[in-house]
């Protein structure tokens, strides 16, 4: 394990020098939260120093999701892969991942963290509140990128991710094939309607029963933020109340709360879409429980993000502009990577 300075752990964690000393050396209490920010930037440091990180420019990147715990790790490993690939600087990440970040806890993290820092990769709900921040960042040469959802219209700089609307299309033509039954009751659920990329989803797969396989019908169950107990009440809910629903495309996260909805109610499943290609997704989809997820390249997304940050502030020379949208690729039990 590699060995850091206290001045690089507080920088890493946005804690002060004394909070860092006080935790490390157990010199008085500090509060839980306090200590798991401490070990995560440790983590993260050590992980970064794994990546070969050449010697060079300190650029500080922040990356702020609003996103699951079951993704968080793939995130962190996605965007840590690609450090080595700008062998000409020292990226530095710093991570602000949460389940249950609020759009005035994104604010705050933009004002007081992106200030000190060379470019922000963001995932956020769509709120108003934040346009006016990310324009302010703009001007103070903080330039930011969303990833997996946009903030269309916001002063940031691109979307980087699939091409959602197509995305919830992909799913729906799948659905369409494999739904060998006369007429079907589809259950799309997201997490949040505050979420574009999860709405465009919703909207892409909707559009696209109608134009493949009319005679299903397809319901929205919205509101479990894509965490398991949530997920599981919401769709429970649901089901208690329509008897006929037997499949279901999920746009984002707590895939075993919805099953274990429809195991407690004694429902058969005939189809079952998901999305993103992490650890809980592989395994029930190795078991069988999932059918299809639709995923694309994260690591890539990664590299465009950085490139695109650097390249803002002449780090880097221009380049072609970039595809608008990552490929959405098609992943089955006999597909997926060991």
């Amino acid at each position: 394990m590699a060995k850091f300075t206290l001045k690089q752990i507080a920088a890493q964690s946005g804690l002060s020098l004394a909070t860092i000393d006080r935790a490390l050396h157990q010199r008085g209490n500090v509060h839980a939260r306090t200590e798991h920010r401490i070990q995560q930037a440790i983590a993260d440091l050590e992980l970064m120093h794994k990546a070969g990180l050449a010697r060079g420019r300190t650029i500080y990147f922040d990356v702020i999701m609003h996103t699951p715990d079951r993704f968080q790790p793939l995130i962190r490993e996605a965007l840590s892969s690609q450090i080595a690939s700008f062998a000409a600087f020292k990226l530095q990440l710093r991570f602000h991942l949460g389940a249950n970040l609020t759009t005035e806890g994104i604010n705050a993290l933009l004002n007081k963290n992106a200030l000190h820092s060379h470019g922000v990769i963001l995932k956020a709900a769509c709120a108003e509140a934040l346009y006016p921040t990310l324009e302010a960042l703009l001007k103070q040469r903080v330039p930011v990128v969303t990833m997996m959802s946009d903030l269309p219209g916001s002063a940031r700089l691109r979307y980087i991710g699939m091409d959602n609307f197509d995305a919830g299309k992909v799913a729906a033509f799948l659905m369409s094939k494999w739904l060998r039954v006369t007429r079907s009751h589809i259950l799309a659920v997201t997490g949040s309607h505050d979420f574009i990329g999860e709405r465009e989803r919703i909207d892409g797969f909707q559009r696209a029963i109608a134009q493949f396989a009319p005679q299903h019908q397809v319901s929205v169950v919205a509101g479990g933020y894509g965490i398991d107990d949530r997920m599981h009440q919401s769709v429970t809910r649901f089901l208690q109340q329509h008897p006929d629903a037997d499949a279901v495309y999920t746009v984002g996260g707590g895939n075993p709360g919805i099953l274990r909805a429809f195991a407690g109610e004694k429902r058969t499943l005939n189809a079952f879409i998901g999305h993103d290609l992490d650890r809980e997704n592989c395994a029930l989809l190795h078991q069988g429980k999932i059918d299809a997820l639709i995923e694309h390249n994260l690591q890539l997304d990664a590299l465009h993000a950085f490139r695109t940050l650097l390249a803002f502030h002449g780090f880097l020379p221009a380049s072609e502009p970039p595809a608008p949208y990552s490929r959405i690729n098609i992943i089955t039990r006999y597909n997926m990577t060991a």
